[in-house]
């Protein structure tokens, strides 16, 4: 049985040259980046060359650029480095959990955590986040787009705010990194935090760009590695990857645009089926109306979404039974973040844009990847629909008076 892959939100699979370039890091070039000698200023060469591609993807200073076990520990880093005890940190009820869990230990420690809503399409609205400023204002942290839903936020506006108010910003960009074009300048944001298996690099490396100035303890101690900013060997065969995976997304810009239309055609095609809508895609996705608008021109002309990623709701069944029986098939799909999954409890995320428990636990996430193809797309639309139809044939609340309820709600 074939397998189709839509779950590259969750991880990606490493690119060939990737693989390529990090092999020889794993026993030909072995030595210690810290070591003064050949073997060790060898591998020293290579993390640099990695640190100049990353760089050069965000449009910043290679010296910014502090390398990470992964993206978690660059967004608490980001976090836990710049706000102490008395502090306020504002962020939003949408955060992946890297940022919303560093944040309630930070309450914990003594700090004010600022949670801010979303509207209806899971968009902040960067008026809250000014009127959410007090003079203790440390640290904002808003992502610049959302893992589940693929939504970008309004990071430059954001940015500009913290900026008149002399305000840490950072954005958690692991979702938008080589999806979207990410540049720090035009964001203006002080800490940004990216993840190596996001864009087709290896597992456990990621980056967290500091702009030269912010103030960033660090949060583990050893070396005076990565600029005495992180201490701990390097992971030199991840970096070299990250490197490659930085460069490889910096020249292959016409992805995004075959990415979008293979999602697009995805969304057209299962918004045929009975009670389905995409969560994200327009002001007011609770809508007949704006429920069809996938490909919508003013999705696509303002970048309202990653290019990749639609979330789709099927209202009448359970989300995790359809990944299971799509998985059966030879579909990977997700119901969102791949660290919630086995939840009981239905998205932080559908439920704060608004939608009811059990249409956020009827909602199916589909992220693609530089390798998914038209076939990919035409094999996913012949199993959903049918498995949906079956699924929902074996439903109560489908059959019952509480589907009438669902179908309202449209």
């Amino acid at each position: 049985m074939g397998r189709v892959y839509f779950d590259n939100n969750a991880t990606t699979p490493a690119l060939p040259e990737v693989l390529e370039a990090m092999r020889p890091y794993f026993a030909e070039h072995f030595g210690n980046a810290s070591s003064i000698h050949h073997h060790g200023q060898e591998t020293r060469a290579a993390v640099e060359r990695a640190r100049e591609s990353v760089a050069a993807l965000l449009g910043c200073r290679a010296s910014e650029i502090v390398f990470t076990g992964g993206g978690t520990e660059a967004d608490n880093l980001a976090i836990f480095g710049v706000a102490q005890a008395g502090d306020q940190i504002i962020t939003s009820t949408i955060e992946h959990h890297a940022v919303l869990n560093a944040c309630r230990h930070m309450e914990e420690k003594g700090c004010a955590v600022t949670y801010i809503p979303v509207d209806g399409r899971g968009a902040v609205d960067p008026a809250d986040v000014k009127r959410a400023l007090r003079p203790n204002t440390k640290l904002i942290s808003i992502m610049f787009a959302n893992n589940e839903t693929g939504v970008v936020q309004p990071v430059a506006e954001i940015g500009k705010i913290a900026a008149e108010a002399g305000v840490y910003f950072h954005t958690d960009a692991v979702q938008a990194a080589g999806k979207i074009p990410v540049r720090v300048e035009e964001i203006g944001c002080d800490l940004l935090t990216i993840s190596g298996h996001k864009l087709h690099g290896p597992q456990g490396v990621g980056a967290l760009y500091v702009r030269k100035g912010t103030e960033l303890e660090p949060v583990q101690y050893g070396g005076r590695h990565e600029r005495s900013r992180r201490a701990g060997t390097e992971n030199v065969a991840g970096i070299v990857g990250l490197g490659k995976a930085a460069e490889l997304a910096g020249l292959e810009r016409g992805d995004d645009r075959k990415m979008a239309e293979l999602r697009d055609r995805l969304e057209r095609e299962l918004l045929r089926i009975e009670a389905s809508g995409v969560n994200g895609a327009c002001e007011n996705p609770h809508t007949s109306q704006s429920a069809r608008c996938a490909g919508h021109p003013l999705d696509q002309g303002r970048r309202l979404r990653v290019p990749n990623t639609t979330n789709i709701y099927f209202d009448g069944i359970d989300g995790e039974a359809l990944v299971i029986a799509l998985d059966l098939k030879g579909l990977a799909v997700s119901t969102g973040a791949a660290c919630s999954s086995g939840a009981i409890e239905p998205s932080h995320v559908l439920v704060a844009m608004g939608l009811p428990p059990e249409r956020a636990r009827a909602s199916i996430r589909f992220s693609l990847g530089k390798q998914n193809t038209a076939e990919d797309v035409e094999f996913a639309l012949s199993v959903v629909p049918e498995t949906v139809a079956r699924l929902r044939e074996l439903s109560p609340v489908w059959k019952g008076a509480a589907s009438t309820d669902l179908r309202a709600a449209r």
